[in-house]
């Protein structure tokens, strides 16, 4: 697509002055180094330093659930998009046929954030310069299938061509870690590090629960019989991925809820998970108690903690039989802050040594809970708008939800969340036209001057998600 498709100032405006005064504030943080503090790319693509991407239909669409949940909403069956499914039934297997589906309906993109990222990625990493339709489908195929088979199209080599200073992944606490040893073995210099992410063996209504149990067992060498040696497994986990360069660790659930149970209280339900009777009671006392404990642990081991809540996962019980977790049907549901989160805040909140990152998928908690509870409590920070949210719109309202009661210092940069890595240059470019944006516009109302408004852009840019992940 050619420039009048992909504006130089997209983005920015629409009035006049704030336009130029947004340019002037985003030239400098274009192109400074990529930190990538939380995401979910595969550390396998960096093991391998042969490791290929495979047709462009395996790049942008069987992957991204941000693509195939849209053409499913418009009717399209995921089986015609190549979805596995995970009874093995048949499924389209012609991936030009699959790529000519999503051109003829490349449509249904326009003005969402996934079809900016599209437009972005499309442009600067394949030379594409046309918009995407059904008539150039084949034709821009194979433009891509011939930069995806060039020698310097490798996971390794667009590392180092995107500027990424830093890139964290997210795995499972019973991950060996055998890849990121890979990594570290082959002597490339990119800093690929993990994320402790327990969900699966903290969360007893986890489908996979007690089979991650006897990994987290086998893992730990602890035999996890009782709540104690559980205990005692999960920190022998963590002390595990900082050695491997972990600085953070990573939890989602469904609400904020968080209750400190006694020793005993934890014992009961814990055994009556191990004996399959927990009740959807028992998993959210125990989550909740979790939580305290994951603080805790930070607070013990430096490891700054995350926390993404609202997710109703697998709505769609029809796509979560045929196709499994993470299949677009995860949709987002009211949350409350400042009740269910006060045991965790009364007991660590005042405690500087701990980073709890919040993220949520209800907006309208912005302004109400968590500005008010980031700009309060030592301990909170505010992550980035996340999922359905990482929008442009979606950052402009955080922005202006958030930030004066918060503060920018009490925010934490931005983070692109992504399985698709080469989707990373084009999610960090809009987060910081957006910042230099929204900044602008404090700089025409007189708030702040251009000076520390070039500052606070390199903040958004840069500096606080480095600061807050220790990187």
């Amino acid at each position: 697509m050619s420039d009048s498709f992909l504006p130089q100032d997209r983005y920015f405006g629409p009035d006049s002055r704030q336009k130029e005064i947004a340019a002037r504030l985003y030239e400098p943080v274009a192109h400074l180094p990529l930190i990538c503090p939380h995401g979910h790319v595969n550390p396998k693509l960096f093991a391998d330093p042969d490791y290929t991407f495979g047709s462009p239909t395996e790049l942008f669409l069987i992957p991204d659930h941000y693509i195939f949940r849209m053409l499913y909403s418009q009717g399209i069956p995921m089986e015609a998009l190549g979805i596995p499914r995970r009874d093995g039934g048949d499924v389209e297997a012609d991936h030009r046929k699959i790529w000519q589906i999503f051109a003829e309906n490349f449509h249904l993109f326009r003005g969402t954030p996934t079809g900016m990222w599209l437009n972005h990625e499309l442009h600067d990493l394949f030379g594409v310069t046309e918009k995407l339709t059904g008539a150039n489908a084949q034709e821009i195929y194979d433009q891509i299938s011939a930069r995806l088979s060039a020698p310097d199209f490798k996971p390794r080599l667009l590392f180092e061509r995107f500027n990424v200073e830093v890139l964290c992944t997210t795995d499972a606490a019973t991950d060996p870690l055998e890849q990121h040893q890979a990594i570290r073995e082959s002597g490339w210099s990119g800093r690929i590090l993990p994320t402790f992410r327990p969900d699966a063996v903290v969360n007893l209504d986890h489908p996979d629960w007690r089979p991650q149990l006897d990994r987290l067992s086998e893992a730990s060498g602890i035999t996890v019989d009782n709540y104690a040696r559980y205990i005692q497994a999960l920190e022998n986990r963590r002390a595990y991925f900082k050695t491997m360069g972990a600085t953070a660790t990573d939890h989602a659930a469904l609400t904020a809820t968080t209750a400190e149970l006694s020793p005993g209280e934890a014992e009961t339900i814990y055994q009556r998970a191990l004996k399959g009777n927990a009740t959807a009671e028992d998993a959210q006392r125990f989550t909740g108690h979790m939580l305290i404990e994951m603080a805790r642990m930070s607070l013990d081991d430096g490891l700054v903690m995350q926390l993404h809540i609202g997710s109703y996962r697998n709505h769609n019980p029809h796509i979560f039989e045929r196709f499994g977790l993470d299949m677009g049907a995860d949709i987002p549901i009211t949350s409350e802050f400042t009740r269910n989160l006060a045991p965790l805040l009364r007991k660590y909140g005042n405690e500087t040594g701990l980073t709890l990152i919040l993220f949520n998928l209800d907006e309208t908690t912005y302004a109400r809970e968590l500005a008010p509870l980031a700009g309060h409590y030592p301990a909170v920070k505010l992550g980035p708008p996340w999922w359905f949210h990482d929008s442009l719109n979606g950052l402009r309202r955080f922005f202006d939800q958030v930030m004066e009661t918060a503060g920018l210092y009490n925010t934490v940069g931005f983070n692109d969340d992504t399985r698709a890595f080469p989707s990373i240059p084009a999610r960090h470019d809009l987060w910081r036209r957006a910042a230099s944006n929204w900044v602008a516009g404090l700089v025409v109302q007189g708030i702040v001057d251009e000076a520390e408004g070039q500052e606070m852009v390199h903040e958004l840019a840069y500096g606080l998600a480095k600061r807050a992940y220790h990187l």
